[in-house]
């Protein structure tokens, strides 16, 4: 597209925006003198949809009026809660409402996942991870790797352990991982690699990964292959059923709005629905809910993702949760990434108007490439830019040492916003 440096034309973009209203159901801090900050961190935390609220209260007034008959008798009963957010989030992560479910947290999820598909077996047993992963996932992964292997010293094993972690890492002089080179990797090892799992979004750089390359070059290699999706639901236009992926985990309190904390999602592929015999630590909300209150003490797990439930989940996120997935339904992901894209090329390509070589930006160039976070790194920074921009207004993230990430969420920020995040940031630099 060929894009003006001018308000007018910001405004102009709006105006066009068939998006445009979506901006007002949700809530936004604002300044001392009561305008709208610029908010630019929903890769960290959402907004609060204005109908959030209402979701909430609508539970604490049933939990008032009807204590422990809410299960049956709310106006949204609890017994089946989880159950009405299932096929919005599954809209938003291109799945089946069978191979989608809500519960936990991230990291909880994605440990559930691999007592159940990361079988090390023989020489079969590395993992492919980014070296520059989010810390979180590295901790998972590392501990799962302990795990077995203290397990195989206690019964008196020994496997191969000591290179049992691939860890992709960009070539030299590059911030980002070229597709050609990680499919390389698992096809050189392919033999040995038991699980891959990488980040849907990189949460530095904002590159996103091609899930569909990956997920068939594991497959052919005979890997297990699952991604963390933290940064890409909500973000990207997924298709985890089409791709094939075997699971997936995902936060809802960035893109998806869901609050601080705000509960997990999971993905298992319909072709493990039936894997009963795969090992996972049950819970009773796991188990088939035909016979889960005859209270027997063998655990019989449902079909699809629900079975890898453990404990009766928590109605209040998920009532937040669920205002936002509503949303997302009405919006539709596949208008919202269209708007995505325009909306951070023309970020780009105000950045790129700013007259200085201080600023690179890591995130690819190519919008298959990335979500809606460009990474800008400033050359000669430090943590004193960053505070200079807030104070001008601007809400969004500092990586050490010289990164800043700015998301422009085409839920709620507008053109007019990327605008004037522009000025605030070429304003700092000059002065």
């Amino acid at each position: 597209m060929n894009f003006e440096n001018s308000a007018r034309y910001a405004a102009a973009l709006d105006a066009a925006d068939p998006l445009a209203s979506f901006r007002d159901r949700f809530l936004f801090p604002v300044d001392a003198s009561g305008e709208k900050v610029l908010y630019f961190t929903g890769n960290s935390l959402g907004l609060q949809p204005a109908t959030v609220r209402e979701y909430v209260n609508q539970e604490l007034d049933d939990w008032a009026k009807f204590a422990v008959e809410g299960h049956l008798h709310a106006k949204n009963p609890w017994l089946p809660y989880h159950e009405f957010l299932v096929e919005n989030m599954a809209e938003v992560v291109g799945a089946k409402p069978i191979e989608t479910v809500v519960m936990n947290s991230l990291t909880v999820n994605l440990h559930l996942l691999m007592v159940s598909f990361y079988r090390p077996s023989g020489k079969r047993r590395k993992i492919v991870i980014e070296k520059g992963a989010f810390p979180s996932d590295q901790y998972a992964v590392r501990s799962q790797l302990r795990f077995h292997l203290e397990n195989e010293r206690a019964n008196g094993r020994a496997g191969e352990w000591e290179n049992a972690l691939i860890e992709l890492t960009p070539r030299a002089g590059e911030s980002t991982l070229r597709i050609d080179d990680i499919v390389a990797t698992i096809r050189e090892n392919g033999d040995e690699i038991a699980l891959v799992l990488l980040g849907g979004v990189n949460y530095y750089t904002g590159q996103a990964f091609d899930f569909e390359a990956i997920t068939k070059a594991g497959h052919e290699a005979g890997a297990i292959v699952g991604f963390d999706c933290a940064h890409a639901a909500g973000n990207l236009e997924l298709k985890l059923h089409e791709w094939d992926v075997d699971f997936a985990a995902w936060c809802s309190y960035k893109y998806l709005n869901a609050g601080p904390g705000g509960i997990a999602g999971v993905f298992v592929n319909e072709r493990h629905a039936e894997r009963f015999d795969l090992p996972r630590f049950a819970g009773w909300w796991g188990h088939d809910k035909e016979t889960r209150f005859l209270m027997g003490d063998e655990f019989h797990p449902m079909r699809g993702a629900e079975g890898w439930q453990i404990s009766n989940p928590p109605i209040l996120q998920m009532a937040a949760l669920r205002a936002s997935l509503e949303i997302f339904h009405e919006a539709g992901m596949s208008n919202l990434r269209t708007k995505s894209e325009v909306l951070t090329a023309y970020l780009e390509f105000l950045l790129k108007e700013i007259e200085t070589e201080r600023i690179e930006i890591i995130t690819p160039e190519d919008p298959e490439r990335r979500g809606c976070q460009l990474s800008i790194r400033v050359r000669e920074a430090d943590h004193s830019l960053f505070d200079a921009i807030s104070e001008a207004g601007v809400i969004a993230d500092w990586r050490e040492p010289d990164v800043i990430r700015a998301a422009p969420t085409p839920l709620y920020n507008s053109f007019t916003d990327v605008y004037k995040f522009s000025r605030v940031l070429r304003n700092c630099l000059e002065k």
